[in-house]
This record gives C-alpha cells, structure tokens and sequence, in this order.
C-alpha cells in the first residue's frame, strides 16, 4: 500500500469567505497527476481530526527545481478548519495522486465545463490540460455558486475558457437559479459528438445533468464527491450503484465516471 509523505506549506490564503487556497511544496513525481485526481491530507502536528481528507487536486506546477501542487477548498467541518489555519512552513502529510482522471478527447471541437461550487478545482486543472495540449478546442464553463460570495476559482477559469457563464442559487449575480437551468438553455446547440462534457459539484446538480443528457449523444464526464476515509478502497464507505447493478468505490474506480454509468438514485444525495 502506498505511504504518506510529507509536504510543506508553501502559502495559504482565504481567496473567498470560507474557501482557502493552499500551495504545498510536493515530490517532482505530482508532476504527472491528472486532471480529476486527489489527494488524500492530514495533519501532521495533531491526532484530531483523526481521518485524512479528500481534496481534488487544482493544479501542479514546478517552479526552479521545485513542485507544487495547488488545493482549492471550502472549510466544511472540524478537518478543514484544523487545514485552515496551517501557515507557511507547516508540514501536511499527504497520499496521492489517487483515483481515476478525466480523459481528454483531443480532437474535440468544443468543451463544455459545468462546476458547482469547489468543483471547479478540478475542472479548472482539465481546463489547463487542454489548453496546452489542444489548442484547437473551444472551452465554454458554465459556473454555479449559493451566491455571488461563494462564487471561487471565477478569475482563473475565465483566465482559461473562452466563455464563462455564472449563475447562482439567489440571483445575487447572472443566471437566477441552478447552474445545470442555465446549461439546458445551450443544450440544444451541445447535442451531437464534437461535444464532450464535463462536469463537477454536488450530488443533485449532476443528477440533474444526467437528466438533461439521457436522451443525447453527447458524452459526459463527472467527478463525485463523496466522502472517503481511506483513499485507496479498502474502507468500502464511498461506494455508490451503477446503473449495471454492480458496486464501485469512488476512490479507487472513480471519482471520475462516465455520467450514464452511476445510478443517481435518492441515495446520491438529490
């Protein structure tokens, strides 16, 4: 089984209320993680919260002969606000990359990003994949927070897509209502397979974009949150359906799964 390692914190900074961004400084093998890959942390200076966390990876970067590795994250609970107040040159212990990634389609014409709060992390790290490596495509985002004060990851992405399309939940700024209502008003134009989809957020707004896609071609990826406590599969706590039947664990076979492929039943979270 895989070891955790340690990585230091290089910075940290609340960039919206309740949301951090963090560098850690990490292994030149990060180098090679994928967009919709994670990474499982702890504390190193305490035993309380005793589980590790989960956190999408936002991006890799190396600077001089140095790697580091970026996380985007909402303070939830006890474990991220114990990851909130870690400072420059405090030490995290960590375990990854883990999971399955998106896959890029590099002869797509058009790509279209749907992200609901922190889901734009990892979506964000795709977004920057194709960029460098398929230049020809088109990346559209379409972007979904509570309010216009949860609204993060907005000046990196736009930095990225060619269109960046917002909404939020009350109306406080573009679209007044779910991200996935704003999406269906362009679906129309989305539905054959010069399209791929990609999407990441909360339970109910994907199986709410599971809905909108049944009946087209078009092809979808989603990332799931779900919780994990071990990272690697052997805890079994972040097992959900699939529409065959069969059984999968988010951490290992997952996070990212073709949308047609999860059954989104009322136990996922809508």
């Amino acid at each position: 089984m895989e070891s955790y390692i340690s990585a230091i914190v290089s910075s940290q900074r609340e960039t919206v209320k309740g949301h951090f961004l963090i560098v850690l400084k990490v292994p030149v093998s990060f180098t090679e993680s994928l967009p919709g890959q994670f990474i499982m942390a702890r504390m190193k200076s305490c035993n309380q919260p005793f589980l590790s966390r989960p956190f999408s990876i936002y991006s890799v970067y190396s600077h001089g002969k140095d790697t580091f590795m970026e996380i985007l994250y909402k303070v939830v609970g006890k474990g991220t606000e114990a990851f909130s107040g870690l400072r420059a040159g405090d030490t995290v212990n960590i375990l990854g990359p883990l999971g399955k990634g998106f896959e890029v389609a590099s002869k797509c014409r058009k790509i279209v990003l749907i992200a609901g709060g922190v889901g734009v992390a990892p979506l964000s790290f795709l977004a920057e994949r194709y960029e460098k490596e398929c230049r020809n495509s088109e990346i559209v985002c379409y972007l979904g927070a509570g309010s216009l004060e949860d609204l993060v990851g907005l000046d990196r992405i736009e930095g990225i897509c060619s269109d960046v399309k917002i909404s939020t939940d009350d109306g406080s700024w573009g679209y007044p209502g779910p991200v996935t209502e704003l999406f269906r008003r362009d679906l129309d134009s989305c539905k054959d397979n010069n399209y791929r989809i990609y999407s990441c957020g909360p339970n109910p707004m994907l199986k709410s974009l599971h809905t909108l896609l049944k009946d087209t071609p078009v092809r979808c990826q989603v990332s799931l949150e779900e919780r994990m406590a071990c990272g690697v599969g052997a805890c079994l706590g972040c097992v959900v359906k699939t529409t065959s039947g069969s059984l999968v664990r988010v951490c290992k076979e997952g996070p990212v799964f073709d949308i047609n492929a999860i059954e989104f039943s009322e136990d996922t979270g809508s």
